[in-house]
């Protein structure tokens, strides 16, 4: 089916404002990008992105100045 195997869960509690955001997202994907992909998808890839981020730019990081407040 092309669909890769995921063999761990989290669940992860996110307010309405921001499923609102995920969906909007998906939408924009789809529509200006052609990338039908579901909500989980762009949570991976969005995690996998700013781990990378964390990764390579340590204390300079987007994670690391938004969980401060920056």
């Amino acid at each position: 089916s092309g669909r890769e195997r995921h063999d761990e869960k989290i669940t992860v509690y996110v307010s309405a404002e921001e499923l609102m955001d995920l969906e909007h997202a998906r939408l924009v994907l789809r529509g200006e990008h052609g990338l039908a992909v579901d909500r989980g998808r762009i949570v991976r890839e969005a995690v996998a992105v700013v781990l990378a981020d964390l990764e390579s730019r340590g204390d300079a990081s987007i994670l690391v100045r938004r969980l401060r407040g920056r």
